[in-house]
């Protein structure tokens, strides 16, 4: 039976069980927000199913972002909701470097980091183009930006979100006939699991600013490289 929502804006986040992912569940949803928010096995996200018992406007949904059949078959779970955003959030980060990458690691951080964006965007695209501005997010990272990369390592989460960043550039020229905005995202270096002990701002001051940039991003905007701060990030 598909689910439906009648709530003012609908919020679709992939990978909300943790970090940055969660704090995007908790701060849409004390928005007021209709936010559905998915994870690979709701058993075990216990912080969400905490928030899902405090906001009733938070729905939580099984989604295996490195399953394409999943991704669709979600998409017609949800066949009759409007997305207003939908932010594919959901990444892994495989540690490399020189001499020590593992082939397989590296191709299932394309299907998981890169991939997933495109077949979330394919699959939903029936649902955002309800909306009056839909917005379709990638959180990527500054890693992924070529020109930034002073330090070399990490081959296989580097090229994963530098791959991502053109699969935005491409959906962003090939949604605008449907007034869908796109923009890969910079969420800063935050303290999470991913981002470790040592990041510079925590969960709470990244999704608040990458809030913001969602609010404001346009049409005109589309297919930019933005941070949380609102600062453009060279590709």
């Amino acid at each position: 039976m598909a689910i439906q929502t009648t709530a003012a804006q609908t919020i679709l986040i992939t990978g909300a069980n943790r970090g940055i992912g969660l704090e995007y569940v908790k701060q849409y949803a004390e928005s007021g927000s209709q936010v559905y928010a998915t994870v690979r096995d709701p058993a075990q996200a216990t912080s969400l199913q905490q928030l899902a018992a405090e906001y009733s406007n938070v729905v939580v949904l099984t989604l295996d972002v490195a399953d394409i059949t999943t991704i669709r078959d979600l998409a017609g779970q949800l066949s009759a909701i409007t997305v207003d955003i939908l932010i594919s959030n959901a990444g892994i980060y495989p540690e490399s470097r020189f001499g020590k990458t593992d082939p397989q690691a590296w191709l299932h951080a394309f299907q998981v980091n890169t991939l997933t964006t495109y077949y979330l965007a394919e699959a939903f695209l029936p649902q955002l183009r309800r909306a009056s501005q839909a917005k379709l997010i990638a959180m990527t990272s500054k890693m992924g930006s070529i020109e930034d990369n002073s330090s070399g390592g990490e081959y296989i989460y580097r090229s994963s979100k530098t791959a991502l960043n053109m699969v935005v550039k491409s959906l962003a020229l090939d949604l605008k006939e449907f007034n869908i905005a796109v923009a890969a995202l910079h969420p800063g270096w935050v303290r999470t699991d991913m981002g470790g002990p040592n990041g510079l701002i925590d969960t709470t001051t990244s999704v608040r600013g990458l809030r913001q940039v969602i609010e404001h991003l346009t049409c005109e905007q589309s297919g930019q490289f933005i941070a949380y701060d609102s600062n453009l990030i060279p590709w």
